[in-house]
């Protein structure tokens, strides 16, 4: 099967735009500039890896003339994602939260809670709900092989649910879904997200089943399948359940109130059929890691510290941990007035107000990280795949035109009509560059056998 791309061609000669390698080469600088200052060796891996991998990602791009070509996105995946993983996984380094992640799951196979009874080290806090044990059951199974590590699994869900929200999202019944999954590897290499698919990021498939259940809710239906991807997200990390009240919202909108009804109790059900058995099994470890601990209020200090407005409130003022919690609870009562007031209507609108919610949480919460505003800049990019496509045809020489797309090229002059000409034709606005315009005669309106012709010959194969 084809890998579908927003494959692009040379910048029309006289376009106010920025090198085609800019974008890349500042992936770069990134990676670089992380693995300088860090004191993390995974994340110092990674930043070399990826230095690499960007760095002919535009030379590439440079080539090709455009950053979001498949032909550049391939070595700035092999770079910061393949190769610092398989690195990572031979030394068997890994971000502290995978060795968390595989002993819950241990734990949980052998006592049926992921808690520590009696947690003394920072180590022995597992701050997550009890779904994401379950990432770390193939290393309790199968013990030190490299498909039981759960950095793995993070990646397969994450990258599974954006490929099937792509493919159930607006324009699906029309075959647009299978350009929308092309965004799904220039999404991966993003460096924010390829640094937590390398060391890995206990919240990638939490974003992932975020995303999925966004989409669901998008769609008209009996709001069944919504809920349930909205159960399986709020039953791993409580920084899902601000998509409990945006999602309900949404499918009220689109399917009416008995569909919300019905996707609430099933979210309900489904995080509670997984959560409820660990958290009864040992409930004053489960308050103690999942509750205080994230809010930095539990026996040990968490080591989320980054210096964003909650943690330096609760650090530097007297009283200011009280006063964090405060803001962050009437920031949560404003999105659900918010909520109430404009309710979401559509699924841009109503992944804009969820992450309007989480960045706000993110940046008040007592003990807080950096790489938590990764929600919100998922959310905001994923739900405007359609945006970034014509802004990357336009910026590259495309036409987009109804639903079709011809893409001009320089150099030899070909048309080339790509994977984006969802029905099988494109009817430009502008002139279609057709054979004669290949043998350098005027351009002109091309005749109908012969641009028909140029579609079939470019349409994608699966």
């Amino acid at each position: 099967m084809s890998i579908p791309s927003l494959e692009a061609l040379p910048v029309r000669p006289g376009a106010r735009l920025l090198p085609a390698a800019s974008y890349w080469w500042a992936c770069a600088g990134f990676a670089l500039a992380l693995a300088s200052v860090t004191t993390l060796t995974s994340h110092r891996v990674w930043g070399l890896c990826a230095a690499v991998g960007y760095g002919t990602a535009a030379l590439v791009a440079r080539r090709t003339g455009s950053p979001w070509a498949w032909a550049a996105a391939r070595p700035a995946l092999a770079g910061a994602v393949a190769v610092p993983l398989v690195v990572l996984m031979v030394m068997g380094v890994a971000q502290s939260e995978v060795g968390v992640v595989e002993h819950s799951g241990s734990l949980l196979l052998s006592g049926g809670s992921p808690y520590v009874s009696h947690p003394v080290e920072v180590g022995d806090y597992n701050p997550y709900l009890p779904g994401m044990a379950l990432f770390g059951l193939p290393h309790a199974l199968l013990g030190e092989v490299p498909l039981a590590d759960a950095r793995l699994w993070f990646a397969v869900v994450f990258l599974a649910s954006l490929g099937l929200a792509a493919r159930l999202g607006p324009g699906s019944r029309q075959g647009e879904g299978r350009a929308g999954t092309a965004v799904v590897p220039l999404l991966a290499a993003f460096p924010a997200v390829a640094l937590l698919l390398a060391v890995g990021g206990v919240d990638l498939p939490v974003i992932g089943l975020m995303c999925l259940a966004l989409t669901l809710a998008g769609r008209r239906g009996t709001g069944t399948w919504a809920g349930v991807a909205t159960g399986a997200a709020a039953a791993l990390k409580w920084t899902a359940w601000p998509l409990l009240p945006v999602a309900l919202v949404l499918v009220a909108a689109v399917s009416g109130r008995r569909a919300a009804v019905r996707a609430g109790w099933v979210a309900l059900v489904v995080a509670c059929a997984v959560v409820l058995p660990s958290a009864l099994v040992d409930p004053r470890a489960f308050v103690e890691q999942v509750v205080l601990f994230p809010l930095g209020a539990g026996h040990a200090g968490s080591p989320a510290t980054s210096p964003l407005p909650g943690y330096l409130l609760a650090t530097h003022v007297p009283g200011g941990r009280t006063l964090a919690v405060a803001a962050l609870a009437a920031s949560a009562v404003a999105i659900g007035v918010s909520l109430t007031v404009r309710p979401p209507r559509t699924l841009v609108a109503a992944a804009d107000r969820l992450a309007l919610g989480l960045g706000l949480a993110m940046c008040l919460m007592p003990a807080t990280r950096f790489g938590y505003l990764v929600y919100p800049m998922v959310l905001l990019v994923w739900f405007r795949r359609e945006t970034w496509t014509r802004w990357a045809a336009k910026t590259t020489g495309r036409v987009v035109a109804g639903r079709g797309t011809v893409v001009v090229t320089g150099g030899a002059g070909r048309a080339v009509v790509e994977a984006l000409a969802f029905t099988g034709r494109a009817e430009a606005e502008t002139p279609a560059v057709t054979g004669r315009a290949r043998r350098g005669e005027k351009e002109g309106p091309a005749p109908s056998e012969e641009a028909g012709r140029g579609v079939r010959e470019c349409q994608p194969t699966v």
